[in-house]
């Protein structure tokens, strides 16, 4: 651990030859950064933030009184490489005035292109399909007419009108309505915390939105219920929290459409794993493209949801592209200058 005089951070997890440098090229700090190449070891982590002015963590980083306490009064900011800060004990860290710097907008077109990739997948079969190949059963099936066949994302002319429902309607779901416009999706609803009471400012959004996309013939705010029995497409992209657990549920799910597809690219807690494995089981909707799962990342192969051919599940690798990752490792970096060096926050969490 360096002794210097120089503000001192210390990073759980190396950023890459393509970040670092962006701390280890200065000369006016010091850096103390995990050498291994996985999760950060508590004790570790623990020992290395007493007296440091800025600490950069990883989502799998717990930031709570024990580590605030150890690292003392020096402490200005925590930056953590991730838009979710359900690990970051927000009320500690406001009390005792240290900054929190996340990394919004920059994973927003990652997480949307694999929003849509999911929808496919789900709605193809694609995760099922895929696993016979893999088990070498291809040379033993028997084609027929509508054997695999699934619910098609586009629309065609016998079938022309789509309608995608979203939970939760910011900057990952209108960059995913995008993507889907060019599909032939005409008809979006969403329900947010706010849309049983439009605010002016929303409004104005919506119409932008649908003078940006004109092909799209409405943008509506609905209820749950509305957005349940509508949706071709249902598209999970609320922030998680006790507010939001569990909104897709038993209940919720019975009034979907039969050939209706539910995608989760937020966070787990949002769906009901129980009551969506047993919908998928009993054909309450036609299936279900997952990103994140409740208790990820313990979700073992006996799992309900891993088991169903029709939900195709992810490891929660919404933003793994190179760019995304780049960019959020950068952000992250320059929250934490900001924070150590007394200047602006490109992405200040002020809660």
């Amino acid at each position: 651990m360096a002794t210097s005089q120089k503000p001192r951070v210390v990073v759980s997890r190396s950023l890459g030859p393509d970040v670092m440098p962006l701390l280890t090229g200065r000369g006016d700090i010091e850096v103390d950064m995990w050498p291994h190449d996985d999760s950060c070891d508590r004790t570790w982590l623990l020992e290395h933030a007493k007296g440091a002015s800025g600490i950069l963590v990883m989502v799998t980083d717990k930031v709570d009184a024990e580590l605030l306490d150890i690292a003392g009064p020096a402490l200005r900011v925590v930056s953590t490489m991730s838009v979710g800060y359900e690990h970051f004990d927000t009320s500690e860290l406001s009390e005792r005035g240290v900054r929190m710097g996340y990394t919004p907008d920059v994973l927003t077109d990652a997480v949307a292109d694999l929003t849509v990739m999911l929808a496919l997948m789900a709605g193809r079969n694609a995760g099922h399909t895929f696993s016979l190949v893999q088990s070498g059963q291809w040379p033993r099936l028997h084609w027929s007419p509508f054997a695999f066949c699934g619910p098609q994302l586009s629309t065609t002319s016998t079938s022309p009108e789509r309608t995608v429902g979203f939970l939760g309607f910011g900057r990952i779901s209108q960059a995913t309505l995008t993507r889907l416009v060019a599909f032939g999706v005409n008809h979006c609803i969403y329900s947010s915390r706010s849309s049983s009471s439009p605010s002016e400012a929303q409004t104005s959004r919506d119409s932008a939105l649908l003078e940006r996309l004109p092909t799209l013939q409405s943008l509506t705010p609905v209820s749950m219920d509305t957005l349940a029995k509508q949706s071709d497409l249902l598209i999970v992209l609320a922030p998680g929290g006790p507010e939001t657990y569990h909104l897709i549920d038993e209940p919720f799910l019975k009034k979907m459409k039969k050939n209706a597809v539910l995608v989760n690219a937020a966070r787990g807690t949002l769906v009901d794993s129980d009551a969506l494995a047993k919908a998928l089981k009993e054909g309450w909707i036609w299936g279900a493209g997952l990103d994140v799962v409740e208790g990820e990342p313990n979700v073992p192969g006996n799992h309900p949801l891993v088991n169903e051919p029709r939900c195709v599940t992810l490891p929660h690798i919404g933003s793994a592209t190179i760019e995304a990752r780049i960019g959020m490792a950068t952000l992250a970096v320059n929250n934490l200058l900001g924070g150590v060096l007394g200047q602006v926050m490109p992405a200040e969490l002020t809660v």
